[in-house]
């Protein structure tokens, strides 16, 4: 006789999870925790197989679900990939399989929100340089008051901090401005003008531009996005202005950028990201004295891991009472499948 055990639909998960929702989940399903691996390679290597070939339902972050992935697992009924985007899985095949692909949208918006916000501020207060020229011993007692003229920064209270994207990023980084005492202008062409009543104004991208003291990049990635800053709209921005990136690299096109940095038609620049990474060891960013980075650090946080346990928990939960879980990146496309078949 079969046990009940037995007819419950068998869960891999190959992405860092929470130990206590993979608790919750065994109240559900037979899980299968597999050590994560951050090779972006097939789910379908050898060390998974006999696993693979039994798993109903798969929760992956980096590994890729492609063809031969999907070609392995037979028994596959249900995906999640914790990613907004879930890049790491071919959607069409999927599709075809008659196999849902849930996501997990935001899962890093509020700590990639604290590092917009540390960029702008170790930017436009130079506390990165200060630092470096500190470690490096150049605060001597000859002239105790030198770095109080070397880093003469600006203050935020009363500033104008432009939002590129008024999403789940972007909405995060506003609060943030808000206590800081700055006013917000936003550009997002799917928001209406009044979307933010008193907190924000949604304008223009021309006229976010050049009204910012500080603009900030939170657009998702995609053909309309692509190059959305060149040389025109960085023209627009004051010499005293700021431009802070912690989204896409590709929504700000490159060479305009640079060009600006170096001849130093605007302040300064924050970025976390780049166009090709990691850049080259000798890139110019790095001899840019008015550029401050970091390493694509952005969804670098355990909380990240927690909030996509949470949401991929939701995702599963209601896949598996016949629900139909939040965010599934192909469910349009399914339905047309179903249509057609």
């Amino acid at each position: 006789m079969t046990s009940a055990k037995t007819l419950r639909p068998r869960l891999l998960i190959t992405a860092p999870f929470d130990p206590a929702a993979i608790e919750r989940l065994a109240d559900l399903f037979d899980v299968d925790v597999a050590e994560p691996s951050l090779e972006g390679a097939s789910l379908a290597r050898p060390e998974l197989a006999d696993r693979l070939a039994v798993a109903d339902a798969v929760v992956c972050e980096v590994d890729r679900v492609d063809e031969k992935a999907l070609d392995a697992a037979p028994a596959l009924k249900f995906v999640v990939s914790c990613r907004a985007s879930p890049v790491n899985v071919d959607l069409p095949a999927c599709t075809r399989r008659g196999i849902p692909v849930a996501t997990t949208p935001a899962r890093n918006a509020e700590i990639t929100a604290d590092l917009a916000f540390s960029l702008i501020l170790s930017t436009v207060r130079h506390t990165s340089a200060a630092e470096r020229w500190m470690r490096a011993g150049h605060w001597t007692a000859e002239d105790i008051f030198e770095p109080y003229a070397r880093f003469r920064g600006i203050g935020l209270g009363g500033r104008t901090l432009g939002i590129l994207g008024g999403g789940a990023i972007g909405r995060r980084v506003m609060r943030r401005a808000l206590a800081f005492g700055m006013d917000v202008l936003v550009y997002d062409p799917f928001l209406a003008a009044d979307e933010f009543g008193q907190q924000a104004d949604v304008v223009g991208l021309d006229v976010l531009m050049s009204r910012s003291d500080i603009v900030t990049v939170h657009v998702p990635l995609h053909e309309s996005t692509v190059g959305l800053i060149g040389a025109e709209e960085i023209a627009l921005m004051r010499p005293d202005a700021y431009l802070i990136n912690a989204g896409r690299a590709a929504v700000v096109e490159e060479e305009a950028l640079l060009s600006a940095l170096r001849e130093k038609r605007i302040a300064g620049a924050g970025l976390d990201v780049f166009w090709s990474e990691p850049p080259a060891a000798d890139a110019e960013w790095f001899r840019l004295d008015n550029v401050t980075v970091t390493p694509h650090i952005g969804g670098a946080s355990d909380a990240v891991i927690t909030e996509h346990s949470r949401i991929a928990e939701r995702a599963l939960r209601a896949w598996a009472e016949g629900g139909q879980p939040a965010a599934v990146a192909n469910a349009a496309d399914l339905l047309t499948e179903s249509r057609h078949a």
